[in-house]
C-alpha cells in the first residue's frame, strides 16, 4: 500500500511539473528543445588513461588531465556516466543514480536548491531523470588534491541534461575543476546542466568550471548553492571560447552566520554569440559577506552580465563589480548590478564600468619595446585577471593561452 501511495505521488508530481516545459526562462534567448534529441551513443573506460588520443587533447582545452593523477575523476559523455573514480580516502564520487540508490538520506538535498518548475530546461531535466556527478566529502576531511569533472557532448544536435549534486560536510575542503565540451565534429547541441552545491559549517569548496563548446552551442546551466556557519564557497566561471548562447545565473543561499561566498566570471564574447551571465546571492545570516567580480570581454558578440545581492539579515556586506570591454564595433555590454537591503545594519556596494582599450595605455607600451599586438594582449591579460583571486594555476595557463588569439581578432 505505502509502495502504491508513493507511486502515486510521483505520477502527481511528474505531472505538475510537465506542465513547466513550455515556461520559458526568465532570462536568455528562446532556445526550441525539439531540435533536439537524447543520444543513445556513449563510451565507457576503466582508467582515464584508456581514453582515446582525441579525446585526451580536447580534455587539456577545459584544463581536465586525463593521465591519471588527479585526486578523483568523473566523465559523462552525451547523457551516460563513462567513467568515475576517486583516488583520496574520506572522498566519494559516484553517479547521481547510484548515490540515490545508495542513499535514502540524498531525497533530501535532491532538487531542493534548484526547483524543476523553474523554466522549461529545469522541467526537461527533471522528465529524463538525468545523471550526474555525485562528490561527497566528509566531515573533517580536506581532499589535497583537485577533484576533475568532465561533462562532454559527443553526438550532432544532441541534447545533454545533467543534475550533479557536490556535498562538503562540517569541516571538510574540496576543489573541483569542471570541463564542459563538445568532441571534434560536433557542431551543434544543447546542453542543460543542474548543479546543487552544500557546504556545511566551516566546510570550503572552490569550483571552478571552463567551457569549450562549438560555435553553434546552447548552453544553460542552472545550480542552486547552500552554505552554512563558517562554510566558504569560491567559484570560478571562465568562457573563453566561441558558444551560440549561455544563459547562467547562480543562486547562493548563505544560511549560516559567517558564511562567505565569491563568484569571479571572465568570459569573451566572440561573433554572432550571446552570454547572459550573472550571479544571484541571499545574505540570510548575520555576519555573512559576498563578492561578485566580474570581467568580460566582446569582440563581436553580446554580454549582458547581471548580479543581486539580497541582504536579508544585519551586519552583512556585499560587492558587485561589473567590469566590460569592447574590442569590436560589432560587439555589446551590457551591465546589470542590483542591490537590495530588507535589513538594518547592512554594507552593499556595486560598480560597472564598460568601455575600450585606451589608445594612451597601447601607445605607451609601444615606447617600451613592445609591437601594437603585444600591448594589447598585456592589457587585456592584465584587465581578465585584475582583481580575481583566487583561479587555480591550471585556469591560469588557459587563460593566457586564449589571450593573444582575443587580442589578434579584436
Amino acid at each position: 500500500m505505502a509502495e502504491n501511495k508513493s507511486n502515486a505521488k510521483d505520477k502527481e508530481t511528474a505531472e505538475r511539473i510537465s506542465k513547466s516545459l513550455d515556461k520559458e526562462a526568465m532570462y536568455g534567448g528562446h532556445v526550441d528543445l525539439k531540435l533536439y534529441h537524447i543520444p543513445d551513443e556513449s563510451i565507457e573506460v576503466k582508467k582515464m588513461t584508456d581514453l582515446d588520443s582525441i579525446i585526451k587533447s580536447s580534455l587539456t582545452n577545459v584544463g581536465i588531465s586525463a593521465d591519471g593523477n588527479a585526486g578523483g575523476n568523473f566523465l559523462m559523455y552525451n547523457n551516460k556516466v563513462s567513467h568515475r573514480s576517486s583516488a583520496q580516502e574520506g572522498l566519494e564520487i559516484m553517479s547521481v543514480k547510484e548515490a540515490r540508490e545508495k542513499y535514502d538520506w540524498l531525497e533530501d538535498y535532491w532538487w531542493k536548491l534548484v526547483s524543476p518548475e523553474a523554466d522549461k530546461y529545469t522541467a526537461r531535466s527533471y522528465m529524463e531523470d538525468s545523471d550526474g556527478y555525485f562528490i561527497r566529502v566528509l566531515p573533517g576531511t580536506k581532499i589535497t588534491s583537485p577533484v576533475q569533472s568532465c561533462l562532454m557532448i559527443g553526438s550532432e544536435e544532441a541534447l545533454q541534461t545533467v543534475h550533479n549534486i557536490i556535498i562538503v560536510e562540517e569541516g571538510a575542503e574540496l576543489e573541483v575543476v569542471t570541463g564542459c565540451l563538445t568532441h571534434d565534429g560536433v557542431q551543434r547541441a544543447l546542453h542543460i546542466g543542474v548543479s546543487e552545491m552544500y557546504v556545511k559549517k566551516n566546510g570550503k569548496l572552490t569550483f571552478s568550471m571552463i567551457h569549450d563548446w562549438d560555435e553553434s552551442v546552447e548552453v544553460r546551466p542552472r545550480t542552486g548553492i547552500r552554505i552554512e556557519e563558517g562554510g566558504l564557497m569560491t567559484n570560478n566561471y571562465v568562457c573563453l571560447k566561441p558558444a551560440k548562447s549561455i544563459q547562467t545565473n547562480p543562486s547562493a543561499y548563505l544560511e549560516g552566520e559567517g558564511a562567505t561566498a565569491y563568484f569571479n566570471t571572465i568570459a569573451v564574447a566572440h561573433p554572432d554569440s550571446v552570454l547572459d551571465m550573472g550571479s544571484r546571492v541571499f545574505l540570510n545570516a548575520s555576519h555573512t559577506k559576498t563578492e561578485i567580480i566580474s570581467r568580460t570581454i566582446t569582440i563581436g558578440g553580446e554580454v549582458i552580465s547581471r548580479g543581486d545581492i539580497i541582504g536579508n539579515a544585519p551586519e552583512v556586506y556585499g560587492h558587485l563589480e561589473c567590469n566590460g570591454l569592447v574590442l569590436n564595433e560589432n560587439g555589446s555590454q551590457k551591465a546589470i548590478p542590483a542591490l537590495e537591503a530588507h535589513a538594518m545594519d547592512v554594507e552593499m556596494t556595486h560598480e560597472a564600468a564598460i568601455g575600450r582599450i585606451a589608445r594612451d595605455q597601447v601607445e605607451y607600451l609601444m615606447t617600451r619595446g613592445l609591437d601594437e599586438n603585444e600591448a594589447t594582449s598585456l592589457i587585456v591579460r592584465g584587465f581578465l585577471s585584475a582583481g580575481i583571486e583566487g583561479i587555480p594555476e591550471i585556469l591560469k595557463e588557459d587563460i593566457d593561452d586564449i589571450i593573444k588569439k582575443t587580442a589578434d581578432a579584436s
